[in-house]
């Protein structure tokens, strides 16, 4: 695993600044700034334990933990940049920790072993309304 594939444009020094909702972007955690830019107002991601806002500047090892779906990940700020790039170089900007992997693992399992809800066909028809409705006004058995 090369960190050499990075030119010296696409990654940005210790001392430049990068927006969270940015660098959120950069790395392939959402699929545009404003939908980063949300989900941080929301309160799905967090810097080092506590909220913040889109425009908080990052640097390295900072702990950013942030929800997507079901899973919360929990990754370290490895390298900084502002643009875009394929999936395999926005995945050396982060390395996620060993403790999130487990446990969105374990979720996914638990998920999968939930039963499936029953599926409905739809709405009732006419003839289906009239049998529910006899149904609930038939007098008990017992009476």
């Amino acid at each position: 695993m090369s960190r050499a594939t990075f030119t010296s444009k696409s990654i940005t020094t210790v001392s430049s600044k990068v927006r969270l909702d940015k660098w959120l972007w950069a790395a392939r955690f959402y699929k545009t700034r404003s939908m980063a830019k949300k989900a941080i107002a929301g309160g799905k991601v967090q810097c080092n334990g506590a909220r913040s806002k889109p425009g908080k500047e990052l640097v390295p090892g900072m702990i950013i933990s942030l929800r997507q779906g079901f899973d919360t990940r929990t990754v370290v700020v490895k390298a900084l940049s502002e643009q875009r790039r394929e999936a395999p170089q926005a995945r050396l900007l982060y390395e996620e920790t060993e403790a999130s992997i487990k446990q969105r693992e374990e979720l996914a399992v638990q998920r999968k072993a939930q039963p499936k809800p029953w599926p409905t066909p739809g709405k009732p028809n006419k003839k289906q309304r009239r049998l529910i409705t006899r149904f609930k006004q038939k007098p008990p058995v017992g009476s």
